[in-house]
């Protein structure tokens, strides 16, 4: 649940930007490490963990660098270490981090479970923390930065919709649709399941559309995806009228499975992050969306957030969100996502998000010219 604050003179990024002027405190100097360490003269430092760089290209790509130019640029030390997907390996990090004295820890949880463990042991040493991206459910996280994940799924399921009718699925027998979730551990996945449902039930309701499919994959692997997908489809005697894959990877195993039946650009399939692969397969006509949610705002206003509370401010912000489990409200920044069809692939290359050279590589630069990428 998100609730807005109106008591407050600003919200979302704008309330934890503005307040940048009247800092002050301890700032870290030095020069930066090839460990993505800033070292500097300030107590302690910012920890950021980070949970993989196989589930989607911005962990192992945009978020370090995005986080790291962010605390660099305020001189205040940062840790950023990536969990590579294990989960005992994200606990040791924090334990290391924790016991290295830094002030802030900024996580992207695995799962609940082990991100409440981290989120514990660093408030019981007095350590500051941020949930970033992911809401640790019963984590008592000091503050939570994302999107508004609800609006993600609301907008994935309007761009279902609309690529089922521009494809005629609409007509004759009612479509059916097949939802690949997110990993079932991941509150987001959750989020983003909600908004989707918001807009696809309605449907199931009238008659309009018939429920398919519906299964989530562990840990958004998407080999496993694959596999899942590829069971929906058999099982379905290749019935499948639309997916809603919750993010690109997703997206691209089912359209793997589609391709080997030549349905690939037949069955409209979503997704989510605006990755190269995602923009890609939207240019060749096999992925019908995307939703791009401009990290580089996320990340600034995480950032902001760590390097105030390391300067020991506190901060205010302007919503606030429910954790469902534990029934507390975490205040928070929530930025909005935009979805991203082929007309709209030019924002995200303008955004410097992605590079036209990266997206219009090899056998796409003809998809590139007739959909003028510039």
């Amino acid at each position: 649940m998100r609730t807005k604050l109106f008591a407050l003179a600003a919200v979302g990024l704008t309330a934890i930007s503005g307040m940048s002027a009247c800092t002050g405190g301890d700032d870290g100097g030095g020069t930066a490490s090839s460990g993505g360490t800033r070292a500097g003269a300030g107590a302690g430092k910012v920890g950021v963990i980070l949970p993989d760089t196989t589930t989607s290209q911005r962990w192992g790509t945009d978020d370090p660098k995005l986080l790291q130019a962010a605390f660099d640029a305020a001189d205040v030390p940062v840790d950023i270490q990536n969990a590579q997907g294990d989960k005992a390996q994200f606990q040791r990090i924090a334990d290391s981090m924790i016991a290295g004295g830094v002030k802030v820890l900024m996580i992207v949880n695995l799962d609940s479970a082990t991100g409440k463990v981290v989120l514990d042991k660093a408030k019981a040493e007095g350590v500051k923390t941020i949930d970033y991206d992911r809401l640790t459910l019963n984590g008592g996280a000091d503050y939570y930065v994302s999107f508004d994940n609800e609006q993600v799924g609301v907008l994935q399921g309007q761009g279902l919709v609309r690529c089922m009718a521009e494809q005629g699925a609409t007509g004759g027998q009612p479509p059916m649709v097949a939802d690949l979730n997110g990993s079932p551990t991941d509150n987001n996945a959750s989020q983003f399941k909600e908004g989707y449902d918001s807009v696809l039930q309605p449907k199931y309701d009238s008659g309009e559309y018939l429920k398919g499919p519906d299964q989530s994959v562990d840990d958004w692997d998407n080999k496993e995806a694959g596999v899942v997908f590829q069971e929906m489809w058999d099982q379905t005697n290749k019935n499948i009228d639309g997916v809603l894959a919750a993010n690109d990877g997703l997206g691209n195993a089912a359209i793997t499975i589609l391709k080997k039946d030549k349905m690939n650009g037949k069955v409209p399939v979503t997704g989510q992050d605006a990755t190269v692969q995602g923009l890609q397969n939207i240019l060749a006509g096999d992925q019908c969306m995307t939703v791009y949610k401009p990290i580089k705002k996320e990340a600034d206003a995480a950032a902001d957030l760590a390097i105030r509370l390391y300067r020991g401010e506190t901060p205010t912000t302007g919503d606030r969100v429910k954790d469902t489990e534990s029934g507390a409200y975490v205040p928070a920044v929530l930025l909005d996502p935009l979805p991203i069809a082929k007309k709209d692939i030019n924002l995200v290359i303008k955004d410097g998000f992605v590079e036209k050279k990266a997206v219009c590589a090899g056998r796409f630069a003809p998809f590139c010219r007739d959909a003028n990428i510039r």
